[in-house]
């Protein structure tokens, strides 16, 4: 049994099986319609979500399955223990999926867990997303040999994409004046840097020499500043103020754009104004949902390497 909580110890080999056969799912959907028939999937949600709903939702009914979907308040999570709770779920499912705030609840849950877990987002990885950041790659330049450029917060979705893109041959740089602390994972950052593929940035390089990086870049990629469930609240404000008079000079926009070729990629939610500006945004949104989109593609590909091979 194999869970996936990010990608460390899978091997290469493995990862781009998964990525090959969402492909092929992508091309013949209808040659795997029924390929997860009887296969049952609990997903369980800590942090909001669309387009984790969605596409693993849509993606296990399009493959045959059905799925049962939960709030953590709405559960006994919320008052029983992980240990026990889990054991429970997996009498009735065959996998489960987890979106939740903290990255030891999910390795708890895998602890205990007789059926593979899977992370749909916690604070120190988003390995689905990087799924389909990786396949919108391939799709668009034929290769997943480009030059990337995330810029934003050190947090899960750099992790997840350190943890894949250096590995299939991309190059990837990083420019987070700011780190999320709970994400830190520096054996992580430390392995990506080992294939030679992946650097981090120091905000303080010349303004100059970061535009002429980022005018070589094929792809820049950005996320929000600040963790969805903490934007809208109050008590989180002083910590945006902070991050805005840190962040504003690396936002996304025309001006930061301005002789550069790269597509402009985003996980959503998109917070326009602030990590990107919104006139950006439209000019690349076609790039944008299709990489939402592939979140449902790259994870029929991982449920059927899971459960029905």
């Amino acid at each position: 049994m194999e869970h996936v909580i990010n990608f460390k110890d899978m091997s290469t080999e493995k990862l781009l099986h998964i990525l090959d056969t969402a492909e092929q799912i992508k091309r013949s959907p209808d040659r795997y319609a029924d390929s997860l028939k009887g296969k049952k999937m609990y997903m369980l949600f800590e942090k909001t979500s669309t387009r984790t709903a969605l596409s693993f939702g849509l993606g296990i009914e399009e493959l045959g399955g059905i799925y049962f979907e939960q709030t953590w308040r709405d559960s006994n999570f919320m008052v029983g223990e992980v240990c026990d709770e889990v054991r429970y779920v997996g009498r009735n499912v065959d996998v489960i999926m987890a979106r939740l705030k903290g990255n030891a609840t999910l390795l708890e849950m895998a602890k205990w867990s007789t059926v593979p877990v899977i992370n749909g987002c916690c604070n120190r990885y988003h390995p689905s997303q990087a799924l389909a950041d990786v396949m919108t790659v391939k799709e668009l330049f034929g290769t997943y040999d480009v030059k990337m450029m995330y810029i934003g917060i050190r947090n899960n979705v750099l992790n997840s994409l350190a943890d894949t893109l250096p590995r299939l041959g991309g190059k990837l740089w990083s420019m987070t004046p700011v780190i999320n602390a709970p994400s830190t994972d520096e054996e992580l950052m430390t392995s990506a840097a080992a294939t030679g593929n992946f650097a981090e940035l120091s905000p303080d390089m010349p303004r100059e020499e970061f535009l002429s990086l980022v005018r070589e870049m094929d792809v820049l990629y950005t996320d929000c500043w600040l963790d969805m469930e903490f934007f809208n609240d109050p008590a989180y404000a002083p910590v945006m103020e902070e991050r805005m008079a840190k962040m504003m000079p690396y936002q996304i926009n025309e001006e930061m754009l301005a002789g550069a070729h790269a597509v402009v990629m985003h996980d959503m939610p998109i917070h326009s104004g602030y990590e990107v500006s919104r006139e950006t945004v439209e000019k690349n949104i076609d790039t944008i949902l299709r990489q939402a989109e592939n979140r449902r593609h790259a994870e029929k590909g991982l449920l059927y390497t899971m459960l029905g091979e």
